[in-house]
């Protein structure tokens, strides 16, 4: 197990958005720490009231939202127009090149969010979208597909061969990891003792095909758990 802390990630201050980068990411490169299989971007943002990212091109990227706190407006050029909220995935396939913009839906409220990148397994494919709406019933003291290949058991469908679970724990309770290869565990908010460390928010861990993951939670949250090929 690799460990990679919450403090030791990358780090931007615009004003209206503070954004803490997992991964390298644009003016922030660590060398040692450039993703992970096809894993490229894990971003923790925080947008003030009334701001957000303008309009912008992507391509072969596969991106996904995933709303922690707050309203987050998503418009783009294949005429889509969403409103993510807690528990929304939002997965854009950029493929050949798509424009579009994501702000805080809210004039006063903060949005919080996580940016996800995924290195595609196809590139050049036609750009499209998805968004599906995960409630907590279905994530609290399980894991829930919520990302898949193939959009299995309801999940968002992605250009990749990966699975993204994410699950909400109890302190004490002691969820099983669903099968992996290479996993790449996030904790999103509150605490998670893995293999006998503790992993706060914004801490992550890295694990080999023929390492066991034993989780424990220590102080309710939310966790998400990438197996990648």
């Amino acid at each position: 197990m690799i460990i990679r802390r919450s403090n030791e990630r990358g780090y931007a201050d615009h004003g209206w958005l503070r954004s803490f980068h997992t991964f390298s990411f644009a003016n922030y490169v660590d060398r040692n720490h450039m993703g992970f299989r096809a894993l490229r971007v894990i971003n923790e943002d925080r947008v003030t009231g009334g701001h957000g990212f303008g309009a912008h091109s992507h391509r072969d990227m596969e991106i996904i939202s995933y709303v922690l706190e707050g309203e987050m407006e998503h418009k783009d050029n294949m005429g889509n127009g969403e409103v993510m909220r807690p528990g929304d995935v939002q997965r854009m396939s950029a493929g050949t090149g798509v424009l579009h913009s994501e702000f805080n839906h809210s004039k006063e409220n903060g949005l919080h969010f996580l940016q996800i990148w995924i290195e595609p397994k196809q590139l050049g494919i036609k750009p499209s979208y998805e968004q599906k709406a995960f409630p907590t019933a279905e994530r609290q003291g399980q894991w829930r597909l919520v990302a898949s290949e193939q959009g299995r058991e309801g999940s968002v469908s992605i250009n990749q061969d990966l699975n993204l679970y994410a699950g909400l724990f109890s302190a004490g309770e002691q969820p099983t990891a669903p099968p992996s290869r290479h996993a790449w565990l996030h904790v999103v908010n509150g605490e998670m003792e893995v293999n006998g460390e503790t992993l706060s928010a914004g801490d992550a861990a890295a694990f080999q095909p023929d390492e066991t993951i034993n989780l424990t939670g220590k102080q309710a949250g939310e966790v998400l758990l990438f197996d990648l090929a």
